[in-house]
């Protein structure tokens, strides 16, 4: 590992357990982190990405009780030979339903194994994603030659997608952080992928509802085309939209607070509870996986966590861990996400709502808490600008 590496990505390493699996002829690498009887929120990385890089969404929910399972996208070839990979990943770990986050090239395996096998998935988080891989197979009319290509070439495609130039100290951090992990990739893994994401292929209708699914875009520059992005917003109209006005391509990374708020809102929505003796440092016989009572799915206690717990993006010196989580009283989340939590009003009916005081609206905190949240927030808001400004003016 190398002495750059993030404070808490070295936490993570030292903590989490990388598994490696050969299942027939692919070879699974992947992290399975937090209590095993809750059904857990599998991580599919775009190109560039890894399994590593959710490090911060691992980190933070496991926290909270949740499951997270990250994976790297193992060598296929053609999106069929990917459904039935994946189901053979999910039969040897013994996991029927799982809940999936995707972005870019993820978020479209997500959609294709959702589409294939719709009795296994109960949700989806889509985040700068596509429908169909037309405008990438013509950006790439060297596509059937992909395998002859040599690594440096195709290191060097890929990395041409990602923004260059000067960047806010976070979006920079995790651009550094997505190549040094491009660097790990071997060719065939490298040509694998682009292989995905040229070869002609499109998103069928899906059966799960659209109440089931969160659409968590970033507002500024992204490799994916925004038309591509409105694309998948027309096809879920009556998803939940989860807006991060900034982040770049690898907001999982930049805006991990942001980000793993939203995922907590989505598993809750779609009715994910975790129980307090789930959490570590609560349950007595709580180990590095968490404990691993029966799930329960009786919601009638309603205490949940405070998101404000959530330190992804504070700085690049993190030491992973993090506060323990403090209770509510409030009711139990309707799954069907037609309605909104206890009270705020956000501007549509099915967008999340993008303001600093986001967990008075999503958790129903009373107008007292959630000002008093909201005050906090925006000092805290204000002491990350300021940094940034620091940081800004000696760079």
């Amino acid at each position: 590992m190398k002495s750059s590496a993030p404070g808490d990505y070295i936490h993570f390493k030292s903590q989490v357990p990388l598994h490696k699996i050969s299942i027939g002829s692919k070879l699974w690498r992947y992290y399975d982190f937090g209590p095993k009887s809750v059904p857990p929120l599998i991580c599919l990385p775009g190109i560039a990405g890894t399994a590593d890089v959710y490090y911060k969404q691992i980190m933070s929910l496991s926290m909270k009780g949740y499951r997270v399972i990250s994976v790297d996208i193992p060598r296929v070839w053609n999106h069929l030979e990917w459904v039935h990979a994946f189901e053979k990943f999910l039969d040897t770990i013994n996991v029927h339903h799982v809940h999936l986050y995707g972005t870019s090239l993820g978020g479209f395996l997500a959609q294709i194994f959702t589409q294939h096998r719709p009795r296994r998935v109960k949700s989806l988080v889509l985040s700068n994603t596509f429908l169909d891989t037309q405008k990438f197979s013509a950006s790439m009319p060297w596509s059937p030659v992909v395998g002859w290509t040599p690594s440096f070439l195709l290191k060097r495609y890929i990395l041409t997608g990602i923004r260059d130039g000067p960047q806010e100290p976070f979006i920079a951090d995790s651009v550094d952080f997505v190549v040094g992990q491009v660097e790990t990739l071997s060719k065939d893994d490298l040509s694998s992928r682009l292989t995905l994401n040229a070869a002609p292929a499109s998103v069928g209708p899906l059966l799960l509802s659209d109440s089931f699914i969160t659409v968590m875009d970033t507002n500024d520059y992204c490799a994916i085309p925004q038309q591509l992005k409105d694309q998948v917003s027309e096809r879920y109209p009556s998803a939940r939209r989860a807006i991060i006005k900034s982040g770049g391509d690898f907001p999982f990374l930049s805006r991990s607070d942001e980000v793993n708020l939203y995922l907590q809102l989505h598993l809750r929505r779609v009715g994910v509870e975790v129980k307090q003796d789930q959490i570590p440092g609560i349950s007595e016989d709580g180990g590095s996986g968490g404990p691993h009572d029966d799930y329960d799915d009786d919601k009638s206690d309603g205490r949940e966590d405070d998101p404000r717990d959530d330190q992804g993006s504070s700085g690049s010196g993190h030491n992973g861990h993090e506060p323990q989580s403090r209770d509510r009283a409030g009711g139990p989340h309707d799954d069907k996400g037609s309605e909104h939590e206890d009270g705020g009003s956000p501007e549509s009916a099915h967008e999340l709502p993008c303001s600093t005081n986001v967990e008075a609206f999503a958790l129903g905190l009373t107008p007292l808490i959630g000002h008093t949240l909201s005050v906090l927030l925006m000092a805290q808001l204000n002491i990350w600008e300021y940094i940034h400004t620091r940081k800004t003016i000696k760079a």
